[in-house]
C-alpha cells in the first residue's frame, strides 16, 4: 500500500469532444421559418442525453448585426469573418424572398463557396437551393426546393436533377429540402443520421411533430395540386365526388354527366382548368387514394389496395405508380409506410 505521505496522483480530466457547429446563414429577407424551424429542432438536443457531442448553433451574415427577416422580425448574427469554414460541421442556407439579392453579395457568395469543400455537411432550405446551385455544388446531384420553383431551378441549372415532389433530398453530403416547414423534416433526418432513430423520435415528440416525413414523399397531394390549378374551384365538387366514388366506373361520360356538360365540352374545359385530361385526373386521384392506403397499412395486400382505389388489378396500379411517382406500390409501402 502507498504511504500516507505519498501524494495522490490525479488523472488529467478527459478532454470533452467539441460540439458540432451548425452555421445558419442569414440575409435580409430570409424566411424566418427556414431558420427557426431547423434551429428549434437542433436546439432541442440540449435537453437530451446524447451518446456523443451535440450541436452548437451559429447565425452568420455578411457583416453581422441584426438582420431583418421576411416577416420583419430581426435575427442577431455574427459576421462570416468570425467563423472559419473548417470550424463548421453543417452549413445551412435558408431561403426567402431575399435570396435573389445574395447572388450580388460577392463577399457572402465567396465565403459560401470556400466553405462548401471544408464542411462535413451542406444543406439548403426552400429557395436556398438556388444559392447552392450558383456555387455549382449541385451539379450532377439530386435536389429539392419549393414546388413552385422547381421548374425555374431545373431550367436555370439543367445539370441539377430536381425532384419536384421530394420533401427533402440527401445526395452524398449535400442535403436540400422543399418549402419552409420541410426544413424541420430535414433537421430531424440529420439528427437521426447523427444520433439514431430513438433520439430523433424523442426530439419529434418534444416538438409534437412527426418523426419525419420520408424524404421522397410528395410535397403536396394530387387533390391540392388540382385545386391550385383550378383557381375558380369549378371542379372542386366533382373531385370530392370522384374521391367518394373512386372504385366506380369513372369514364368521361360519367364525369361529364355529373358536371352537367357534354363529354366533349367537359373534356376540353377540364383540361384547360386543371392541366390534366379527365382520364389523367382520375388516375392521379386513384394514385393518391392508393398512396394513402399504402402509407396507413389499413389494407395489407397490394391487390386489395388496387381494388379499393379503383384500378381493378395490381398491374394497372403498378404502371400508374411508375408514371406518377417513379416507384412501384410495393416499394412505396416499404419506403413510406413507417410500419
Amino acid at each position: 500500500m502507498p504511504s500516507k505521505s505519498a501524494k495522490s496522483r490525479r488523472l488529467p480530466p478527459r478532454p470533452q469532444a467539441a460540439m458540432r457547429r451548425i452555421a445558419i446563414v442569414a440575409f435580409p429577407g430570409v424566411t424566418l421559418l427556414d431558420i427557426s424551424g431547423p434551429a428549434q429542432v437542433f436546439a432541442e438536443l440540449e435537453a437530451i442525453e446524447l451518446p456523443g457531442p451535440g450541436y452548437s448553433l451559429s447565425y452568420l451574415s455578411t457583416s453581422g448585426g441584426l438582420v431583418s427577416t421576411d416577416v420583419g422580425m430581426m435575427i442577431g448574427t455574427a459576421p462570416i469573418s468570425s467563423v472559419r469554414p473548417h470550424q463548421i460541421d453543417t452549413l445551412v442556407i435558408p431561403g426567402g424572398p431575399g435570396i435573389w439579392e445574395i447572388r450580388n453579395d460577392a463577399r457572402l457568395m465567396k465565403w459560401i463557396s470556400q466553405a462548401l469543400p471544408q464542411v462535413r455537411r451542406i444543406a439548403s432550405v426552400c429557395l436556398g437551393a438556388f444559392a447552392l446551385a450558383w456555387t455549382g455544388v449541385l451539379d450532377g446531384k439530386r435536389a429539392a426546393t419549393h414546388w413552385r420553383y422547381c421548374p425555374r431551378l431545373q431550367d436555370s441549372f439543367p445539370n441539377v436533377r430536381v425532384e419536384p415532389n421530394a420533401i427533402f433530398v440527401k445526395d452524398g453530403h449535400v442535403w436540400s429540402s422543399a418549402g419552409v416547414s420541410a426544413g424541420i423534416d430535414l433537421a430531424l433526418a440529420m439528427i437521426e443520421e447523427d444520433f439514431g432513430h430513438t433520439i430523433a423520435l424523442d426530439v419529434a415528440r418534444r416538438l409534437v411533430v412527426f418523426l419525419k416525413r420520408p424524404g421522397g414523399q410528395s410535397q403536396f397531394s394530387t387533390v391540392l395540386a388540382a385545386q391550385a390549378s383550378d383557381v375558380e374551384g369549378r371542379f372542386s365538387a366533382l373531385h370530392a365526388w370522384i374521391i367518394e366514388n373512386i372504385a366506380s366506373d369513372l369514364r368521361v361520360e360519367t364525369l361529364a354527366a355529373k358536371a352537367g356538360m357534354t363529354p366533349r365540352t367537359f373534356a376540353r374545359t377540364y383540361a384547360s382548368r386543371t392541366g390534366m385530361t379527365p382520364a389523367n385526373g382520375v388516375e392521379a386521384l386513384r394514385v393518391e387514394t392508393a398512396r394513402l392506403l399504402l402509407e396507413s397499412r389499413q389494407i395489407r395486400g397490394v391487390v386489395e389496395v388496387a381494388k379499393r382505389a379503383g384500378f381493378g388489378d395490381d398491374e394497372r396500379m403498378r404502371r400508374a405508380f411508375l408514371r406518377h411517382l417513379g416507384i412501384s406500390p410495393t416499394e412505396y409501402r416499404n419506403r413510406f409506410s413507417g410500419g
